[in-house]
């Protein structure tokens, strides 16, 4: 048998989007599970490239990587006034700050996994998640005459303002959406840094040294062409698998084939018998 090696990359962030909408709960609902649906994916990409049957009970899966990359950033761990709340809000004591933790420590602990962290720097202040309710809440320009008139007539310049029925109800609207703007409406301007960086250095370092013959992508991103370009040029196979997210052209122009590593069952979700083995097996140890 042919022995080949294969690098698989996931980049993090949009493997842990895109989760949710291709398995079943149970297989994303805590670190373990989603460190465990990585290396299943993983594997699946493997044994369809080596034409190994999932069903085998001493797979040599292992046997053809050269090493299974996990790529995020760390949580951001600074301290921020949440406007709404009025509040410090402790970004390292989040729940999704500790998710993210004990996912990486779960990441670690898979065989063959290297862990690459970038980090989570502040871009801007608090905004407001949904843009559509923005552009709402930016209507209360609209009322600035009404409320320079109101002032006014609080000065004894002016009679009190009237408004026509159609403008009341507009200012109402906007009073309300005000009014129920909660807390988790809106979140600190965060950026990651470093991330797709490292993963176009290891994707050009593993062609350029010939440590892989094929490397398997897992991301929905275009940034990453250029990487793909020089993987290509040094004779190394490039695939990609988006997840069954759409992509966009130029990715199909710059990869050798796009690739899923699970199966689509009739409910729109990964076939449950992709995650049957949930033990390793001895020679996976």
């Amino acid at each position: 048998m042919r022995i080949r090696r294969i690098a698989i990359l996931i980049d993090g962030g949009f493997f842990l989007k895109r989760l949710p909408k291709v398995v079943d709960s149970r297989f994303f609902d805590s670190p373990e599970a989603v460190a465990e649906s990585a290396r299943v994916l993983c594997k699946r990409h493997v044994q369809n490239l080596i034409q190994e049957k999932p069903s085998r009970k001493t797979s040599k899966w292992l046997d053809h990587v050269y090493r299974l990359f996990f790529y995020d950033a760390e949580p951001f761990d600074q301290i921020a006034h949440h406007p709404i709340l009025n509040k410090q809000i402790h970004f390292s004591k989040s729940k999704e700050a500790e998710f993210r933790r004990n996912l990486f420590d779960a990441i670690r602990r898979k065989r063959k996994f290297a862990l690459r962290l970038g980090k989570v720097n502040r871009e801007d202040g608090w905004r407001i998640k949904d843009a559509r309710r923005t552009k709402g809440l930016l209507k209360t320009r609209d009322f600035v005459p009404f409320f320079q008139e109101i002032i006014r007539a609080h000065e004894g310049a002016i009679p009190p303002p009237k408004l026509s029925e159609k403008d009341l109800a507009g200012f109402c609207k906007v009073v309300s959406d005000w009014q129920n703007l909660e807390a988790d409406d809106v979140r600190l301007s965060l950026r990651q840094k470093g991330v797709d960086m490292r993963i176009g250095i290891d994707i050009s370092t593993i062609a350029l040294k010939k440590q892989a013959d094929t490397i398997i992508l897992i991301t929905g991103d275009s940034d990453f062409v250029p990487a793909a370009k020089v993987a290509r040029r040094e004779g190394v196979e490039f695939l990609l698998d988006p997840l069954w997210h759409s992509i966009n052209s130029d990715l199909h122009e710059h990869v050798d084939g796009v690739v899923s590593g699970f199966r689509r069952s009739k409910t729109g979700k990964a076939e449950l018998s992709d995650f049957s083995e949930s033990e390793t097996t001895e020679t996976e140890k």
